[in-house]
């Protein structure tokens, strides 16, 4: 029994290896895992029976006998579903073991309010969507979802959004609903965990990612894993009390961060700057139809709209300022912005460096690094996807 259950952990372990890494050979496998050649060999020769590996090649070489490559089968039929959820916007995918789309991704309005329906709303789209992939459920590994709030992953209870008027843990509920493993974390802890699995984090020990979107949150990688502190609410950065102004944020208290650098905040100084007479590219669409949406914001910051820019700079600014004290704190080797707010990353940098440049210590501030992040907004849905993979067992 004892070596029965070694054996499928082993084979648990390869196969995050191979979605993390893709392409290994049985050495590299062999010191990843810190097991002996024969036992590696042995259990890749299981999961190649099994449908979940294939020989791809050889590897490259290092001077000597090419070794033989593998990876992971991308016709074995076992699915993840990823779900990305924010304020007024929740998307959906599935995804297969090698990261491919097999479904056209779900999107559905739904503004995170405390009404009693949210819950059962969200699960219907969700059913809905599982239906028509026709993906038998015992082919789904596991769901995958981020979610703003504060979220705790071990005790599957988002204490901000989705709650009722008993203590729900929301993990076991929507787990007995949909009918298969369902896991949750907070949307900026998943965010960090895409760029440290497959984005500009990889093989780095400490990085820090600044979510850019409705809020203003932060990821934190320390020592190569995921830091979520003593209860797992670390990183709440939009709540540092750094606005110098009077404004009421979300969480009841005044001169958070998130009260002057959030979307919500940017959209609505826009609209009240077109309102006031101010000549911008947004203009028309907002008279048009009474509303500005994120995505008609950001895109106007990247076209050079002065309004926007000057607004996304203002709100950056007060980033940077954020980053220099967690530079400060932490000493990372990387900064990361990511998240919706960082498809506008040239246009942030600037601020950012600047407010850096103004507040941090200046040979402290040299050794970290501060990049954009390339996963844009398939960042979350990746880190949803990673979540599974790192707690689901592959049978």
């Amino acid at each position: 029994m004892i070596v029965r259950s070694k054996q499928k952990l082993l084979r648990n372990e390869l196969i995050k290896h191979f979605y993390f890494n893709h392409q290994l050979t049985l050495s590299e496998l062999s010191k990843l895992t810190h097991k002996s050649l024969p036992v590696v060999t042995s259990t890749v020769n299981s999961l190649i029976e099994d449908g979940y590996i294939q020989e791809h090649g050889l590897a490259r070489s290092t001077g000597g006998r090419r070794a033989s490559a593998f990876t992971l089968n991308d016709q074995k039929k076992r699915y993840i579903i990823a779900v990305a959820v924010d304020q007024l916007v929740t998307r959906v995918v599935i995804y297969d073991l090698l990261n491919n789309i097999k479904m056209e991704p779900g999107i559905k309005e739904l503004a995170l309010v405390s009404a009693p329906a949210l819950i059962d709303t969200f699960i219907t789209f969700l059913k809905d969507y599982i239906s028509r992939s026709n993906i038998p459920l015992n082919q789904i590994l596991g769901i995958g979802i981020g979610m703003p709030g504060f979220v705790n992953a071990e005790l599957g209870v988002n204490h901000t959004f989705f709650k009722s008027e008993q203590d729900l843990n929301l993990k076991k509920h929507l787990t007995q609903e949909l009918g298969v493993p369902v896991f949750i974390d907070n949307d900026s802890s998943l965010i960090a965990l895409a760029e440290l699995k497959f984005g500009a984090g990889k093989h780095l020990k400490d990085v820090l990612v600044v979510n850019v979107g409705w809020g203003t949150g932060l990821g934190m990688i320390v020592n190569g894993s995921l830091f979520r502190g003593h209860s797992g609410y670390a990183g709440e950065f939009s709540h540092i009390p750094l606005s110098q102004s009077n404004k009421l944020c979300s969480c009841g208290k005044r001169g958070c961060l998130e009260v002057d650098t959030s979307l919500v905040v940017m959209i609505e100084r826009a609209k009240s700057e077109i309102n006031a007479g101010a000549s911008s590219s947004m203009e028309q669409i907002f008279k048009e139809t009474g509303e500005l949406s994120a995505d008609h914001f950001l895109q106007a910051a990247k076209s050079g709209d002065p309004l926007a820019v000057s607004i996304l700079s203002d709100a950056a600014f007060l980033i940077g300022k954020g980053m220099s004290t967690l530079i400060h704190i932490m000493n990372p080797k990387l900064m990361v912005l990511s998240g919706r707010g960082a498809i506008a990353g040239k246009i942030l940098m600037a601020p950012i460096q600047q407010a850096i440049n103004e507040f941090c210590i200046p040979w402290l501030a040299e050794q970290t690094e501060i990049q954009v992040s390339k996963l844009a907004e398939d960042s979350e849905l990746l880190g949803a996807a990673t979540l599974v993979i790192e707690n689901c067992n592959f049978n």
